[in-house]
């Protein structure tokens, strides 16, 4: 069996496959995207070669930038709430009374679909039978808003049911992270005299800081190419006030049927989500991350 597996070509034939699955649902896509974009095309006729118009176009566009504004908007804000989940994690670790219970409350909007908990919050976000609205009008707000409609507010009232969205997911890997730390270390510090504040900051926290680093770029990078659920909740308005960079792309391909400009946005939301990951990584690399 050793002598199979070091065998070069036994390997490259077990790994063929994945690397076929990679390349033809990842790569080959990727340079099509790219190659697309330097045509004139409405996705089903011929297609016109024009170069570089459509890239010159995307990077006047206003719109994209627009829509590349409220995509950073919607990391930085997912970015922020990574520091809620932990504090949740850090109190459901504590085994505290019924942290198996609430740790399965949090993890329902994991089961539930992008449209339904798109049709869950517009029904929470009605203007006229809402429950966002009675419950301010309970504290005495007489000009409740008009949550999705009104231009000023509707892309923040989309980031809720987002950051609610992957609140389970998040509060799950730091969870993980919180119960692998040795109980060695935790007991040693409580008979050195730490409280259970100095413990959480200056032990577990620097020992999942990989972990951290790691939804840091899972928040960024998925906030950047997010789109089924702003979709369903305003398709991107009302007048653009909430459109993100995927949905102006589905827009453009699919809607208008410039495919080809359309295809210009997805290979310019990936060279900006490459240079995000890329910038992150620098950023957030430290040889003193503790393994353990």
């Amino acid at each position: 069996m050793k002598n199979v597996m070091s065998n070069k070509y036994v390997i490259a034939l077990y790994t063929l496959p994945a690397l076929l699955l990679i390349l033809t649902l990842i790569y080959i896509p990727i340079v099509l995207s790219g190659y697309y974009g330097f045509m004139d095309w409405d996705g089903i006729g011929e297609m016109t070669f024009i170069g570089l118009d459509n890239y010159i176009t995307l990077i006047q566009d206003k719109l994209f930038w627009t829509s590349t504004y409220h995509s950073f908007l919607l990391a930085i804000f997912s970015t922020a709430s990574l520091l809620l989940y932990l504090a949740i994690s850090l109190v459901l670790a504590s085994k505290i009374k019924g942290s198996d219970l609430l740790r399965k409350i949090y993890l329902i909007p994991m089961l539930l679909s992008s449209v339904a908990i798109a049709q869950l919050w517009m029904k929470i976000f009605d203007p006229t039978n809402g429950m966002a609205n009675k419950l301010l009008e309970m504290f005495g707000v007489e000009n409740t808003p008009i949550w999705l409609a009104d231009p000023d507010i509707a892309l923040y009232a989309i980031f809720i049911p987002v950051i609610w969205q992957f609140a389970g997911f998040y509060i799950l890997i730091y969870y993980a992270a919180l119960k692998n730390v040795p109980d060695e270390i935790i007991e040693a510090a409580k008979i050195d005299g730490a409280s259970s504040l100095q413990i959480a900051y200056k032990i577990k926290l620097p020992l999942i800081s990989g972990i951290f680093k790691v939804t840091i770029m899972l928040a960024v990078v998925g906030s950047l190419k997010y789109f089924d659920l702003i979709y369903v909740m305003t398709g991107g308005g009302p007048n653009g006030a909430s459109e993100v960079m995927a949905s102006y792309m589905y827009k453009e391909a699919f809607k208008l049927n410039n495919f080809g400009y359309g295809s210009a946005i997805g290979f310019g939301l990936l060279v900006i989500a490459l240079f995000m990951t890329w910038l992150i990584s620098k950023l957030t690399k430290s040889k003193d991350d503790v393994q353990f």
